[in-house]
């Protein structure tokens, strides 16, 4: 083919004019309604305290922002906490029962958890952590597959004021040490292993490598997922069902400051040392939630909701985590590759899942 036709083949597949207006009926029922960007434009302040006001606060803030550039604090004077507006606020309204998650193993094992065992696997996980000597401002490295365990992880985090730092599973030793270094993280969390592709992959040995390097981490939580060998250190790594399902049930959520850092995200260092991002709680919150509702058009009451991200990038956090759990959605979570064990696995999983819960 000529340098010309391609050009015009690329030029033709990339023109796109047409319009899919909505129903005057489905525009009726958004979340985003019109006048929203002229409230926002006419008192920006005024708009985001309304937003901020749909979480749980313990103490509201005394000033929505203190902004001398470049530095930004939302929020100020407020306390709040994460775990409790994710999950113990719908127990407490009696939305114990709804589905949080319907988790989809690569391989096909399922599980269907609802607001109240997540509420009741947080508080148990919390207390781990608090046994392990985690404490609020320490930093926690977790290195996990798609699983649940890994946002039990991340809210046990934010439950005690711990920051999490997020690494996705498919980082090597090098970038995860990098990562513990530079967080100067206390604790990693991870598992034996993961299924991706059709097979187990180890987690593991990548943890061992890494603390081969110089790091001040005292305990290594480790999550049996796949069950395949894995080297264990008794003086350092301990067994997540060990530890974890023996604790107490019970643990009251303590409220933290809105510029409490929530959690530290690294970029992915391709061309570059990674640098960590910090988010702190209130903004962060406050963005996550309301962009989740409006954007996805979330309706809680019905929807089944599918964010396909991994929670160690930016958008698994904020749309398969905060945003969504702040909002009380029924989620799909899926551990492997879409194209795995058939090419269609995304849409059978849309489908098995969906007529599951409208009882189909």
């Amino acid at each position: 083919m000529s340098t010309d036709k391609q050009h015009e083949s690329i030029d033709n597949l990339g023109s796109e004019n047409r319009h899919f207006p909505p129903s005057a009926e489905f525009s009726a029922q958004a979340n985003a309604q019109p006048g929203i960007y002229e409230e926002a434009a006419s008192d920006r302040l005024g708009f985001w305290a309304k937003q901020a006001g749909a979480l749980h606060w313990t103490k509201t803030w005394d000033e929505v922002l203190d902004w001398k550039v470049p530095f930004a604090k939302w929020f100020v004077g407020g306390k709040l906490n994460a775990s409790y507006n994710c999950l113990d606020r719908h127990v407490i309204e009696g939305r114990g029962d709804r589905v949080a998650y319907y988790f989809e193993g690569e391989p096909g094992d399922t599980r269907t958890i609802t607001y109240a065992q997540m509420l009741h696997d947080v508080k148990k996980a919390s207390n781990a952590l608090i046994e392990l000597g985690v404490k609020a401002g320490d930093r926690v490295a977790i290195y996990m597959p798609m699983i649940p365990e890994a946002a039990v992880a991340m809210l046990a985090c934010a439950r005690i004021g711990a920051a999490h730092s997020v690494v996705f599973g498919g980082f090597s030793a090098d970038s995860l040490l990098a990562r513990i270094q530079d967080a100067d993280a206390t604790l990693v969390i991870t598992s034996d292993g993961g299924y991706r592709k059709g097979a187990a992959f180890a987690l593991k040995p990548a943890v061992d490598e890494a603390l081969k390097g110089e790091t001040n981490v005292k305990k290594v939580l480790v999550v049996k997922r796949t069950g395949q060998e894995t080297e264990f250190d008794d003086t350092r790594d301990v067994w997540w069902h060990d530890i974890v399902e023996r604790q107490s049930a019970e643990h009251e959520a303590e409220s933290f400051d809105s510029e409490h850092i929530l959690f530290i995200l690294y970029t992915s260092g391709t061309t570059a040392k990674p640098k960590g991002i910090f988010h702190t709680t209130g903004g962060y919150l406050t963005q996550a939630a309301y962009t989740h509702k409006i954007v996805f058009d979330i309706k809680p009451e019905k929807d089944v909701y599918w964010c396909t991200a991994d929670i160690g990038w930016i958008t698994g956090h904020s749309y398969v985590v905060y945003g969504p759990m702040i909002n009380g959605a029924t989620q799909v979570m899926y551990e492997g590759t879409p194209d795995t064990p058939t090419k269609g696995r995304l849409f059978e999983i849309i489908e098995k899942w969906l007529h599951r819960e409208l009882g189909s």
